[in-house]
């Protein structure tokens, strides 16, 4: 593997891509250092620690998913603070207005310059989103005492600074994203996010040993996350690649003396079509009930709303419970938006190709929305397994969260997905160049696990 991994450096051109993804994700990780002026920030990493350190504060959570899905961290006050959400959020909503808009929709069908509009749309909506959260943002900074200098204090200009510099990082943090997309090797934006978690893998293994050595973690909790560890690892490659193929037949076509087509092939259906999408919605959704019935429990010191607020903490049965239901439902959601069954059943039919033993058109839109459903709910269950690992390692084991989380979780999970799509990136290109491929073995590819 390691000859292969030197052959990347044997062709130029992949070298050169190679190189220059390299070089954009390091400019992120030193933009990720800038401090926005004005802004102590030994106070804010003391203020947030506390606030992170309680596990059971749902704002503390919101600190940790947003630096774990956004390449971003709220806990310093950096140029890239905000992460790339705002560009994420702005493509998702773009993305789902496709389907009810009707001119939306058109312009997803006029191919490369419909795609170039709807991508120059996300951007405007990206800079509102981002001035939006920085205003939050700096607004929170400004009313906590001891966050920001005196002598910046109800400036005009530490606003100024504070919001232009935040949403400047996000739209450059978008820019490198796409250069990466044009230029280099791999998916931009999730790289972005994969170099963020991979920064804090190494936090995360410090506070494991520093919490075993001062006899906080035990033996059975440090075998948990090894388990977990493994478990999400070989779980993530086989659900990514897992895919159930559908049999095609082509329709002979008669030319002259010669009989055209009647090839068989195959079309794949991914068991995972929505990837970490659900777990994203599920988990910012799921922070809504816990703020609001946390807040209700402090206004009304009733028994009811104790109750509820303690339902609703993570690690509660409840919680998980409606967890995992929002996992599900955003998998069946996410995969209606995407997985277009009657589009797809059109375009067989229009190429002349048919599944075997049923008519083209209605009948096989109901067969693959029936597969497509099916599947669905295996990749649903094992992203509602990935997902409670950290909570179920947090509250048996006493494993603090920002561990599990990186170590056997979500977190994870995006880190084998990017990976192995960068795998299969650089072995296309070497493949294509008469080389083995990136395992090194004649004859040996990454391929899906068929289902």
């Amino acid at each position: 593997m390691f000859k292969s991994f030197l052959n990347i450096f044997r062709i130029p051109e992949l070298r050169n891509k190679f190189l220059f993804t390299l070089a954009m994700l390091c400019i992120y990780r030193v933009g990720f250092h800038i401090p926005i002026p004005g802004i102590n920030q030994i106070e804010l990493q003391k203020q947030f620690a506390n606030i992170v350190g309680d596990e059971k504060n749902p704002a503390g959570r919101l600190i940790e998913y947003v630096g774990l899905f956004t390449g971003g961290n709220l806990r310093q006050a950096s140029l890239f603070g905000l992460g790339i959400m705002p560009y994420i959020s702005a493509a998702i909503i773009f993305q789902l207005l496709g389907t009810v808009v009707p001119s939306l929709e058109k312009l997803q069908k006029e191919g490369e310059t419909g795609r170039q509009k709807i991508n120059e749309y996300t951007r405007y909506l990206t800079v509102g989103l981002c001035v939006l959260q920085a205003i939050f943002y700096v607004s929170y900074l400004s009313r906590s005492p001891d966050l920001v200098y005196p002598e910046y204090k109800g400036q005009f200009s530490f606003w100024m600074m504070g919001i232009l510099g935040m949403t400047t990082g996000t739209i450059f943090m978008m820019w490198l994203g796409e250069q990466v997309d044009q230029y280099g090797l791999g998916n931009g934006i999730s790289l972005i996010i994969m170099a963020g978690i991979v920064a804090r893998l190494p936090q995360a293994v410090a506070e494991s040993v520093r919490r075993f050595n001062a006899n906080q973690m035990g033996w059975d909790s440090i075998l948990m996350l090894v388990v977990s560890f493994i478990f999400v690892v070989a779980g993530s490659i086989l659900i990514t690649q897992g895919q159930r193929r559908i049999p095609i037949q082509q329709a002979k076509r008669m030319r002259g003396r010669r009989v055209y087509g009647g090839q068989r092939q195959y079309l794949p259906l991914r068991v995972n079509h929505g990837g970490v999408m659900p777990i994203i919605f599920a988990s910012s959704l799921m922070l809504l009930p816990t703020f609001l019935f946390s807040q209700l429990s402090k206004w009304f010191n009733y028994e009811f709303t104790r109750g509820l607020a303690e339902a609703f903490t993570a690690g509660n049965y409840i919680y998980e419970l409606t967890y995992v239901v929002m996992i599900f439902f955003f998998a069946y959601f996410w995969t209606t938006v995407q997985f277009q069954p009657k589009e797809m059943a059109n375009q067989l039919r229009d190429y002349g190709s048919f599944i075997p033993g049923l008519r083209p058109g209605r009948r096989t839109a109901e067969y693959l929305e029936q597969v497509m459903g099916r599947i669905t709910y295996v990749g649903a269950a094992f992203l509602s397994v990935i997902a409670v690992i950290p909570s179920l390692a947090a509250n048996l084991m006493g494993v603090p969260f920002s561990v599990s989380a990186f170590l056997g979780g979500t977190g994870l999970l995006i880190m084998v997905s990017v990976a192995l799509d960068l795998i299969q990136r650089i072995e296309a290109n070497l493949v294509m160049r008469n080389y083995s491929g990136f395992l090194g073995e004649k004859g040996a590819k990454i391929k899906g696990a068929y289902v």
